[in-house]
């Protein structure tokens, strides 16, 4: 079955993207009431679109049902308001299709799917996977992160090839320079290369043309802001902000996701910090004492309630 929704996309997406991390009720079950209040949250924050699930949401520890009941939560609050990119990663095509056509049906605006990820896949089976994904008729963004590496030469088949490719996120270190490498060989078959890695490299990406970054909501206010500066022409201004993100970009490096949830609660949006994965590491009390001031720090750039 094809989805015939027409892409209507011919300059791009651009801007901050915030993926959306999975919240948990105390008996593990996901928070819908809580999902819902996180894209009210993104979308006050300035979020140019939205991603769930992705790695960023846990979406390999989620159950399929779980994956279509929230990316519909997620939909349905939006309303069109802003893009919905729905995560369809699966480790065979046939399980990809299906979660593509869920996501088509719940209402979503483009796809994003890592390639096959738990065993290897040749080249030839990657194109037949993303092939595959195609069939729905919705655009779709590679998800190219260090877990699943690719050669950028195929990248660029990937982009030029497929119809339906339009997008990539690119995450594999050096990530600044697959990204160079990506716009200089596709050329206009790729509408964009968005930024990952919790923007870690976000300047740097930016001066090399990036379209745009997904990270975490957290701090979404601080991206836009960053985004903005530079996009409207005071790089000394979009780096003053760089710099101060960074400390707690680094935590959220060293620690993890939870470090996100956690700022989430802080910020009034989440319940807890509950993470799915398993063997997640925990916030003990040094890093939340290190939170403490990293937030104290931002204290002037971001909002809480």
């Amino acid at each position: 079955m094809r989805w015939d929704k027409e892409i209507e996309m011919a300059e791009g997406w651009r801007g901050i993207f915030a993926v959306l991390q999975t919240p948990l009720t105390e008996v593990d079950a996901i928070d819908m009431q809580v999902m819902a209040r996180q894209v009210e949250f993104s979308v006050a924050c300035g979020s140019h679109g939205l991603v769930y699930p992705v790695l960023g949401g846990e979406f390999q520890y989620l159950t399929d049902a779980e994956r279509a009941d929230a990316l519909k939560v997620v939909c349905e609050t939006t309303a069109k308001r802003i893009p919905v990119v729905a995560g369809v990663a699966a480790p065979s095509r046939a399980v990809a299709t299906e979660l593509a056509r869920s996501a088509a049906e719940a209402g979503a605006d483009a796809l994003i799917a890592l390639p096959p990820y738990i065993s290897p896949a040749s080249l030839d089976q990657v194109m037949d996977y993303y092939r595959a994904i195609a069939e729905v008729g919705l655009p779709i963004m590679i998800q190219h992160a260090p877990i699943v590496p690719l050669p950028p030469p195929f990248l660029v088949r990937l982009l030029t090839e497929i119809k339906e490719v339009k997008y990539l996120k690119e995450e594999r270190e050096p990530s600044a320079h697959n990204l160079t490498q990506v716009i200089q060989d596709a050329g206009d078959e790729c509408l964009g290369i968005f930024g990952g890695g919790h923007g870690r490299w976000m300047m740097s990406e930016m001066e090399r043309g990036s379209s745009g970054f997904m990270p975490a909501a957290q701090t979404l206010d601080l991206y836009v802001k960053t985004w903005d500066a530079f996009q409207a022409g005071d790089r000394a201004e979009a780096r003053r902000l760089y710099n101060a993100h960074l400390p707690l970009i680094n935590q959220l490096i060293m620690v993890g996701l939870q470090v996100c949830k956690e700022v989430l609660v802080r910020r009034g949006v989440f319940e807890n910090n509950l993470m799915r994965t398993p063997g997640a590491v925990q916030m003990d009390e040094g890093d939340h004492l290190e939170l403490d001031a990293i937030l104290e720090e931002l204290s002037d750039l971001i909002g809480f309630k």
